[in-house]
């Protein structure tokens, strides 16, 4: 079927290059022109890639509608606080409606326009002969097409170990150069099942495995990486095997004790997979990731979202993510637990971070839920401990079993992703409820507590709905449930 998505246009494309830090700069659109002209060297395939990553920086790193925050900020771990600008609110409320816009839209068209991208690199390909660049420019952008592709469906759509009836429901629109799709202004495609993305996603990811290389710099896919996602889609389709062969793959440490604090002020990249790269000699608050959490005004941190009570008091004084993950500010008379994951780089209060799409703990947690899944407790247990051993002070090795082990899974991955964008996806998969503290926004849990307090498992404000314009434009493209 030919496909097309009417609320943007297909032919956009934001061309980047790699600087002297390996950083990717923004470069003007390529907005016109013949592809297959275009695309004639390694370098102009190589751009055509960049301009997906770049889409993919646009929506993760936004400051207003972030991909990286609003999961936490949908879920249990943050509580708003009432002397910020109550950003977000209508997120953080589940009042969000097709019409609402904000992330709602912007994650819809920025993840189409990195897919529009990668298939004009991959529509063109065959014009470079071939050659082990060639297949690495090929792995990239099937990769980068199977991201973005995941990045919609898991937001708008359900996700397969959600409930009974979340594979057959209804998907995205999976778009594929190679099926002939198109820009068809005429065309109007109605949406594939959630099953059907799934096998999609999963094929992009396994043939890029096969062809993208080992190091293709900062801010860009590697094989590790798409290992390393292919662990990630695995788990959340319920192939759990599949999940922990995949694991097994990536060929890359977890960040020490001592390297951990660096890798949250881009001071080194311990552990990082897959990370979109942030240009930091910007002052852009569209590209300010921590913006979602907090500001500086008159040299002070005014908090937008603070860690709920509950869960930072629950995490032991041991732990090193602590201090990490949480720092104690005073603002306007009061005290509070102010996210300290995205302040800055360096000693720097300006929100501005390269963004960890995925770690290399994330990839052992995977691992470990996956043979948990399995009956495989010895297995899950050893995992585990070989991520808490790295962040436990005086580590003494675990010996749960049964439901305490899977408890203790869970809880280290809420600790160890915490604001990075995880949560709301993983109560999410696992068909979980939201259930937010009785406890308020100040250091002491005082304060304003949650107005809404329980999104309970099924609810239909899991999916964001489809934005208003995209269901306009295409009279055959249903709408979520309940909106």
């Amino acid at each position: 079927m030919k496909k097309y998505i009417k609320y943007f246009s297909l032919l956009s494309m934001a061309l980047v290059f790699v600087g002297c830090n390996d950083e990717l700069k923004e470069l003007e659109p390529f907005v016109q022109g013949n592809p297959s002209t275009f695309f004639n060297t390694e370098q102009t395939f190589q751009y055509g890639v960049d301009g997906a990553y770049a889409q993919f920086f646009n929506y993760y790193a936004d400051g207003a509608n972030g991909y990286q925050g609003l999961p936490d900020i949908l879920s249990d771990n943050v509580i708003i606080a009432r002397t910020g600008r109550l950003s977000n609110e209508t997120f953080y409320d589940y009042r969000y409606q097709p019409n609402t816009g904000g992330s709602v839209s912007l994650w819809w068209s920025e993840a189409y326009e990195a897919i529009s991208n990668a298939n004009l690199v991959i529509g063109q390909i065959d014009n470079l002969a071939d050659s082990p660049e060639k297949d690495n420019i090929l792995g990239q952008a099937l990769a980068a097409r199977a991201i973005a592709h995941f990045d919609l469906v898991r937001a708008y759509a359900k996700i397969p170990t959600q409930s009974a009836d979340a594979a057959q429901s209804p998907g995205i629109i999976y778009i594929k150069v190679e099926d002939g799709d198109t820009d068809d202004p005429l065309a109007n495609p109605t949406r594939e099942t959630v099953a059907s993305n799934y096998t999609e996603i999963l094929g992009d990811l396994t043939r890029a495995s096969q062809l993208i290389g080992d190091d293709n710099g900062e801010g860009r896919l590697n094989k590790n990486g798409v290992f390393g996602m292919l662990s990630r889609v695995y788990l959340y389709n319920g192939q759990y095997q599949d999940a922990i062969s995949a694991a097994n793959q990536v060929d890359a440490p977890i960040a020490t004790k001592e390297q951990l604090p660096g890798v949250f002020t881009d001071d080194n990249n311990a552990g990082v997979l897959i990370e979109w790269s942030v240009n930091t000699s910007s002052e852009s608050t569209y590209e300010n990731v921590g913006v979602l959490y907090s500001q500086t005004v008159s040299g002070d941190l005014k908090s937008e979202y603070v860690i709920d009570y509950a869960f930072y008091t629950s995490i032991d004084t041991s732990d090193v993510r602590r201090p990490i993950m949480v720092e104690r500010v005073m603002y306007s008379n009061n005290d509070y637990n102010a996210i300290n994951k995205f302040k800055g780089e360096g000693t720097q209060i300006n929100g501005l971070l390269d963004i960890k799409v995925l770690r290399m703990a994330e990839v052992f947690l995977n691992k470990a839920e996956a043979q948990f899944e399995l009956g495989m407790e010895t297995e899950a247990l050893a995992t585990l401990n070989v991520l808490r051993a790295e962040r436990y002070n005086n580590f003494v090795a675990g010996t749960e079993t049964g439901s305490a082990l899977e408890e203790a899974i869970q809880f280290n991955r809420r600790v160890e992703l915490s604001f990075e964008g995880h949560r709301f996806f993983d109560l999410k998969r696992r068909g979980k409820a939201i259930t937010r503290s009785d406890f308020g926004d100040f250091a002491d849990g005082g304060g304003t507590p949650a107005e809404i307090k329980v999104l309970p498992a099924g609810d239909n404000k899991f999916q964001l709905p489809l934005p208003i314009g995209e269901t306009n434009a295409n009279s055959n493209i249903e709408q979520n449930p309940g909106y």
